[in-house]
């Protein structure tokens, strides 16, 4: 079999059998096709022909660039990710006798240090939603619409692309519920898998706002998604991005914020507000406690900063 429909049969099996979420497997797809452009530039056809230099080859070149390519360098972080595909491609093989031997297993993942999620502080995220409409004077759909969507991204601490692709149908609950009553709404996360998120008092007015002010507005084409643009098409991931950035930038904050730094502040938040660190998981959609546990070094991280300036004897 070529390279080429090894990968394609890994994809396959990430798509079906692992229910991989669409945006992992666009990542997956685009690393594996720059280990294919490696192998197909040094000869290599086949999978079983690939060697344990060959990947070590292919490392080093993802983390120093190609000048002949033309490619630069990549940080750590995505060298470690591009090889995690092809470490899986390679465990997939074997154990599907594709090839006899799993030639990547001894290639080490670069370390890439584990960096601190970014955190905005509580009047920070305040300041950018102010920043992103005002639904009690707005008339503008788009600005009451990136309203809606960056309270819900804080209050309930999704996922870009989980708020991109909810539908109409999945804030029915959420919207009929009762002032004061607990509001929660049901999303796919990662590998497809559903999860129960709160949707607070004021991400709730400002979805009722863009629902009843601003989405008939934009709803030219009849489509199901629940956040939609100026041609009636779902928002992309691109669009939300530059609304968040542009918010951030209205409200002063001089870092560089995206939408997943408002799921950081989420979980921090609930950290420091005294959640217990198993709800946070559930409520982030992690599958282990683990990767939920960085959170709690931000907040770690928080203390020191507060202890280091306020205490007499700190120094």
């Amino acid at each position: 079999m070529s390279t080429s429909d090894v990968i394609a049969d890994y994809l396959n099996h990430l798509a079906v059998e692992k229910g991989a979420a669409t945006h992992t497997l666009a990542a997956y797809r685009r690393d594996l096709a720059r280990y294919q452009e490696y192998l197909d530039s040094v000869g290599v056809e086949e999978l079983r022909s690939v060697d344990s230099g060959h990947v070590e080859e292919f490392r080093g070149r993802l983390g120093r660039g190609d000048r002949e390519a033309g490619t630069k360098p990549l940080a750590a972080s995505s060298v470690s990710r591009t090889m995690s595909a092809v470490r899986g491609l390679h465990k997939f093989a074997a154990k599907d006798g594709t090839v006899t031997d799993n030639v990547a297993a001894a290639v080490a993942l670069p370390s890439s240090g584990q960096r601190l999620p970014k955190a905005l502080s509580v009047a920070e995220v305040f300041a950018l939603i102010e920043a992103a409409g005002d639904t009690e004077v707005d008339t503008d759909p788009g600005r009451i619409r990136n309203r809606a969507m960056v309270e819900l991204l804080y209050s309930s601490g999704l996922r870009a692309s989980e708020l991109i692709d909810l539908d109409l149908d999945d804030v029915g609950a959420v919207v009929r519920a009762e002032p004061g009553e607990f509001a929660a709404m049901r999303v796919t996360g990662k590998g497809s898998k559903e999860r129960f998120v709160p949707v607070g008092g004021p991400a709730r007015e400002a979805l009722g706002a863009y629902l009843v002010r601003a989405r008939p507005a934009l709803n030219t084409a009849g489509k199901p998604a629940l956040f939609l643009n100026k041609r009636g098409d779902r928002v992309s991931r691109q669009t939300l991005w530059q609304l968040v950035g542009d918010s951030a930038r209205r409200a002063g904050i001089e870092t560089e914020v995206s939408p997943h730094t408002l799921r950081h502040s989420f979980a921090t938040h609930l950290l420091e507000g005294g959640a217990d660190i198993r709800v946070v998981q559930e409520l982030l959609g992690h599958a282990s406690v683990s990767t939920t546990q960085i959170y709690t070094k931000v907040t770690i991280e928080t203390l020191r900063e507060v202890w280091a300036e306020s205490h007499p004897r700190a120094k």
